[in-house]
């Protein structure tokens, strides 16, 4: 899982959920999705993605899409992070 996080506003953008496909549908996004709030308790959360795997699995985790440019107030001042899947 990749994304971007920002201390400052407590607001987080994924951009990225890479999940081989003997993978989908065996809960491990789900897992992963919820090590990423776990990490980052009180954030909010929203995706740039749009494909159907991604899509799916951040609607039923309730992640809505990140407005235009997926840019919080303060421009992204932290560093793009990753997160392994197995946390």
């Amino acid at each position: 899982m990749t994304y971007r996080a920002c201390d400052r506003c407590a607001e987080g953008v994924i951009t990225d959920v890479v999940l081989d496909e003997p993978y989908h549908g065996t809960g491990l996004g789900t897992r992963a999705l919820s090590h990423l709030r776990a990490r980052y308790p009180g954030f909010t959360w929203r995706t740039t993605l749009d494909r159907r795997f991604t899509r799916d699995l951040l609607r039923r985790m309730r992640v809505p899409m990140a407005r235009a440019g997926g840019n919080c107030t303060h421009v992204w001042s932290a560093v793009p992070a990753s997160a392994p899947a197995g946390g």
